[in-house]
Protein backbone atom coordinates (compact mmCIF):
# COMPACT_ATOMS: atom_id res chain seq x y z
CA UNK A 1 0.00 0.00 0.00
CA UNK A 2 2.71 2.50 0.78
CA UNK A 3 4.60 1.50 -2.79
CA UNK A 4 1.44 2.44 -4.26
CA UNK A 5 1.05 5.76 -2.46
CA UNK A 6 4.72 6.62 -3.49
CA UNK A 7 4.52 5.32 -7.00
CA UNK A 8 1.42 7.24 -7.60
CA UNK A 9 2.92 10.63 -5.42
CA UNK A 10 6.28 10.29 -7.41
CA UNK A 11 4.14 10.38 -10.75
CA UNK A 12 1.81 13.04 -10.04
CA UNK A 13 5.26 14.99 -8.98
CA UNK A 14 6.63 14.53 -12.94
CA UNK A 15 3.35 16.03 -13.52
CA UNK A 16 2.82 18.51 -11.79
CA UNK A 17 4.74 21.10 -14.43
CA UNK A 18 3.15 19.86 -17.82
CA UNK A 19 1.96 22.32 -19.53
CA UNK A 20 -2.05 23.10 -19.49
CA UNK A 21 -4.00 21.04 -22.04
CA UNK A 22 -7.38 21.56 -23.53
CA UNK A 23 -10.31 19.97 -20.89
CA UNK A 24 -12.84 17.27 -22.35
CA UNK A 25 -15.81 19.16 -22.30
CA UNK A 26 -16.07 22.42 -24.10
CA UNK A 27 -17.45 25.45 -23.09
CA UNK A 28 -21.18 25.64 -23.64
CA UNK A 29 -21.28 22.11 -23.98
CA UNK A 30 -23.96 20.40 -21.24
CA UNK A 31 -22.56 19.21 -18.38
CA UNK A 32 -23.36 15.42 -16.84
CA UNK A 33 -25.66 15.37 -14.42
CA UNK A 34 -25.07 12.94 -11.42
CA UNK A 35 -25.75 11.72 -8.05
CA UNK A 36 -22.67 11.01 -5.48
CA UNK A 37 -21.70 10.31 -1.97
CA UNK A 38 -19.71 13.52 -0.01
CA UNK A 39 -18.30 14.45 3.01
CA UNK A 40 -17.93 18.17 4.20
CA UNK A 41 -16.32 18.62 7.43
CA UNK A 42 -16.09 14.69 7.86
CA UNK A 43 -20.03 14.10 7.71
CA UNK A 44 -21.41 12.24 4.68
CA UNK A 45 -24.11 13.52 2.32
CA UNK A 46 -25.68 13.18 -1.13
CA UNK A 47 -24.79 15.37 -3.47
CA UNK A 48 -27.02 16.38 -6.45
CA UNK A 49 -25.25 18.23 -9.40
CA UNK A 50 -28.91 19.29 -10.59
CA UNK A 51 -30.20 20.37 -7.37
CA UNK A 52 -27.06 22.32 -6.31
CA UNK A 53 -27.62 24.38 -9.96
CA UNK A 54 -30.57 25.61 -8.41
CA UNK A 55 -28.67 27.87 -6.12
CA UNK A 56 -26.86 29.18 -8.56
CA UNK A 57 -23.09 28.24 -10.68
CA UNK A 58 -20.88 25.12 -9.54
CA UNK A 59 -17.52 24.57 -9.44
CA UNK A 60 -16.58 21.16 -10.14
CA UNK A 61 -13.15 19.98 -10.07
CA UNK A 62 -11.37 17.10 -10.70
CA UNK A 63 -8.28 15.80 -8.66
CA UNK A 64 -6.41 13.09 -9.10
CA UNK A 65 -5.63 11.61 -5.08
CA UNK A 66 -6.20 12.78 -1.56
CA UNK A 67 -3.54 13.97 0.39
CA UNK A 68 -0.72 13.84 -2.79
CA UNK A 69 0.89 17.13 -2.26
CA UNK A 70 -0.25 19.48 -5.10
CA UNK A 71 -4.22 17.71 -4.41
CA UNK A 72 -3.56 19.17 -0.75
CA UNK A 73 -2.17 22.80 -1.75
CA UNK A 74 -5.26 23.20 -4.22
CA UNK A 75 -7.55 22.15 -1.37
CA UNK A 76 -5.87 24.67 0.72
CA UNK A 77 -6.58 27.06 -2.06
CA UNK A 78 -10.10 26.51 -2.53
CA UNK A 79 -10.66 26.86 1.26
CA UNK A 80 -9.00 29.92 1.68
CA UNK A 81 -11.05 31.01 -1.49
CA UNK A 82 -14.30 30.10 -0.13
CA UNK A 83 -15.82 33.43 1.11
CA UNK A 84 -15.39 34.75 -2.54
CA UNK A 85 -16.88 31.79 -4.32
CA UNK A 86 -20.02 31.49 -1.30
CA UNK A 87 -20.33 35.98 -2.27
CA UNK A 88 -20.34 35.19 -5.84
CA UNK A 89 -23.20 32.60 -5.21
CA UNK A 90 -21.31 29.51 -6.35
CA UNK A 91 -20.88 26.19 -4.80
CA UNK A 92 -17.61 24.74 -4.96
CA UNK A 93 -17.27 20.35 -4.51
CA UNK A 94 -13.89 18.30 -5.67
CA UNK A 95 -14.01 15.18 -7.03
CA UNK A 96 -11.23 12.24 -6.81
CA UNK A 97 -11.75 8.42 -7.30
CA UNK A 98 -10.96 8.21 -3.46
CA UNK A 99 -13.43 6.45 -1.06
CA UNK A 100 -15.61 7.79 0.98
CA UNK A 101 -14.01 7.09 4.01
CA UNK A 102 -10.76 8.88 2.20
CA UNK A 103 -12.60 12.17 1.31
CA UNK A 104 -14.73 12.12 4.97
CA UNK A 105 -10.92 12.97 6.42
CA UNK A 106 -9.73 14.92 3.79
CA UNK A 107 -12.48 16.90 4.12
CA UNK A 108 -11.53 17.87 7.40
CA UNK A 109 -7.92 18.30 7.11
CA UNK A 110 -6.89 19.11 3.78
CA UNK A 111 -10.53 20.82 2.70
CA UNK A 112 -10.60 22.38 6.10
CA UNK A 113 -14.45 21.69 7.07
CA UNK A 114 -15.02 25.03 4.20
CA UNK A 115 -15.97 22.58 1.05
CA UNK A 116 -17.28 19.30 0.22
CA UNK A 117 -15.41 16.68 -1.65
CA UNK A 118 -17.30 13.61 -3.28
CA UNK A 119 -16.32 10.28 -4.69
CA UNK A 120 -16.38 10.09 -8.71
CA UNK A 121 -17.49 7.10 -9.47
CA UNK A 122 -16.16 5.43 -13.11
CA UNK A 123 -19.84 6.51 -14.23
CA UNK A 124 -18.56 10.06 -13.61
CA UNK A 125 -15.13 9.81 -14.54
CA UNK A 126 -16.22 8.45 -17.83
CA UNK A 127 -18.82 11.12 -18.87
CA UNK A 128 -16.71 13.98 -17.70
CA UNK A 129 -14.15 12.00 -19.51
CA UNK A 130 -11.43 12.88 -17.28
CA UNK A 131 -9.31 9.56 -16.53
CA UNK A 132 -5.98 10.29 -16.07
CA UNK A 133 -4.39 8.04 -18.83
CA UNK A 134 -0.50 7.99 -18.81
CA UNK A 135 1.65 5.49 -18.97
CA UNK A 136 2.96 4.01 -15.08
CA UNK A 137 0.53 6.07 -13.44
CA UNK A 138 -1.71 3.95 -11.24
CA UNK A 139 -5.77 3.19 -12.51
CA UNK A 140 -8.22 4.91 -10.86
CA UNK A 141 -6.45 8.43 -11.12
CA UNK A 142 -8.35 11.55 -12.91
CA UNK A 143 -6.98 14.49 -14.69
CA UNK A 144 -6.84 17.85 -12.64
CA UNK A 145 -9.71 19.45 -14.54
CA UNK A 146 -11.92 22.34 -13.34
CA UNK A 147 -15.08 23.26 -14.83
CA UNK A 148 -17.74 26.23 -14.11
CA UNK A 149 -21.12 24.88 -14.96
CA UNK A 150 -23.75 27.97 -14.69
CA UNK A 151 -27.29 27.56 -13.44
CA UNK A 152 -28.29 26.31 -17.03
CA UNK A 153 -26.40 23.19 -16.95
CA UNK A 154 -23.85 24.38 -19.63
CA UNK A 155 -20.15 24.62 -19.27
CA UNK A 156 -19.55 27.93 -18.73
CA UNK A 157 -15.61 27.23 -17.95
CA UNK A 158 -13.37 24.45 -17.98
CA UNK A 159 -9.25 24.43 -17.63
CA UNK A 160 -7.44 21.30 -17.18
CA UNK A 161 -3.81 21.41 -15.80
CA UNK A 162 -2.13 18.88 -13.63
CA UNK A 163 -0.21 22.16 -11.94
CA UNK A 164 -2.90 22.91 -9.18
CA UNK A 165 -1.78 26.40 -8.98
CA UNK A 166 -4.22 28.25 -11.27
CA UNK A 167 -7.35 26.55 -10.84
CA UNK A 168 -8.65 28.52 -7.95
CA UNK A 169 -8.06 32.07 -9.81
CA UNK A 170 -9.14 31.05 -12.84
CA UNK A 171 -12.67 29.43 -11.34
CA UNK A 172 -12.99 32.23 -8.87
CA UNK A 173 -12.73 34.53 -11.62
CA UNK A 174 -15.31 32.73 -14.10
CA UNK A 175 -17.97 32.72 -11.43
CA UNK A 176 -17.08 36.73 -10.94
CA UNK A 177 -17.52 36.73 -14.82
CA UNK A 178 -21.14 35.46 -14.57
CA UNK A 179 -22.99 37.80 -12.13
CA UNK A 180 -25.53 39.16 -13.75
CA UNK A 181 -25.89 36.76 -16.78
Amino acid sequence: MIRTYLRAATALAAFALAPAVQADLPKGAKAPVFVTQGALAGKVFGFDLKAALRKGPVVLYFYPKSFTQGCTLEAHGFAEAMDQFRASGATVIGLSADDIATQQKFSREACRDAFPVGVASPTIVAAYDVALKREGMPAGLTTRTSYVIGRDGRIKFAFTDMNYRDHVRLTLAAVKSLRGK
